[in-house]
């Protein structure tokens, strides 16, 4: 099993910055480094959107074209964490965020139903 726990979020003005972090519990006998892991974001009213994701090594990266040159995905894999370093920030990025987990074979562009183990959310709020 793998439990997620993000963190980060908060209340931010639009151009500012946050960053969110993903701390993974691992408690089989895979490791961290196994995983694909994805950022999500879902607003009221609209689907769950794939915003990033990252292979096991950490050497291949995807954005979606609306946070593309904006936000950037890491992780470490010594710590078991996930990163999302969130910057010129728009109203539209409000969202909850989570983390989601996927272990090998993966996708990291792959959609929400692809991936198994997913975070609690942390809500990110930008206003005008």
């Amino acid at each position: 099993q793998v439990q997620l726990v993000e963190s980060g979020g908060g209340s931010v003005q639009a151009g500012g910055s946050l960053r969110l972090s993903c701390a993974a519990s691992v408690s089989t006998a895979y490791t961290y480094s196994t995983y694909c892991m994805g950022w999500f974001r879902q607003a009221p009213g609209k689907e769950r959107e794939g915003v990033a994701g990252i292979s096991p090594s950490g050497s291949s990266t995807y954005y979606s074209d609306s946070v593309k040159g904006r936000f950037t995905i890491s992780r470490d894999n010594a710590k078991n964490t996930l990163n999302l370093q969130m910057n010129s920030l728009k109203p539209e990025d409000t969202a909850m965020y989570y983390c989601a987990a996927k272990r090998i074979p993966c996708t990291i562009s792959g959609p929400a139903e692809k991936y198994s183990h997913w975070g609690q959310g942390t809500q990110v709020t930008v206003s005008s």
